[in-house]
C-alpha cells in the first residue's frame, strides 16, 4: 500500500463502522417489526387517537390564513421574549449602543404589531 492510502484507513474504518451501526440500529427495528407483526393494522391502531372522534371533513381541508398570520405573529413575539432575556443581561456590557439597538429593535417590532392589528389579522369569527 502507498504511504497515502495509510492515511486514509482510519477514515475508511470510523466510515465503515458508521455504516455498520447505522445498519443495525436503523435495519433491525424494522426487521424485527416485520417478523415480530406489529406492522400490521387492525381497527384498534387505526382509531382515532389525538381527539378521540371521527375527523368531520377531508384532513386536507385548506385552514384560513388568519391562522397562519396568528402563529405567525405567535413566533415573532415568542422570538422577541427569546432576545430580550441574553440582552437585559449583558446589558452592563454592551451600554448604551446594546441598549439603543434594542429599542429599534423593539421599534420595528411595535410598528409590524400595530401594522397587523390595523390590518385585522388578530380579529377572530
Amino acid at each position: 500500500m502507498p504511504a497515502i492510502a495509510h492515511q486514509y484507513l482510519p477514515i475508511l474504518l470510523f466510515l465503515a463502522v458508521a455504516i455498520a451501526f447505522s445498519g443495525i440500529f436503523v435495519g433491525l427495528p424494522i426487521l424485527l417489526s416485520k417478523g415480530i407483526g406489529t406492522d400490521k393494522p387492525d381497527v384498534a391502531k387505526l382509531s382515532e387517537y389525538e381527539s378521540g372522534f371521527p375527523a368531520f371533513t377531508d384532513s386536507r381541508a385548506q385552514f384560513d390564513v388568519r391562522f397562519y398570520l396568528v402563529s405567525i405573529l405567535f413566533i415573532i413575539f415568542d422570538l422577541e421574549v427569546a432576545f430580550l432575556f441574553p440582552w437585559a443581561v449583558s446589558l452592563h456590557w454592551t451600554g448604551v449602543f446594546g441598549w439603543a439597538s434594542m429599542m429599534v429593535f423593539l421599534g420595528i417590532l411595535t410598528i409590524g404589531f400595530i401594522y397587523e392589528w390595523k390590518k385585522g389579522a388578530l380579529e377572530w369569527e
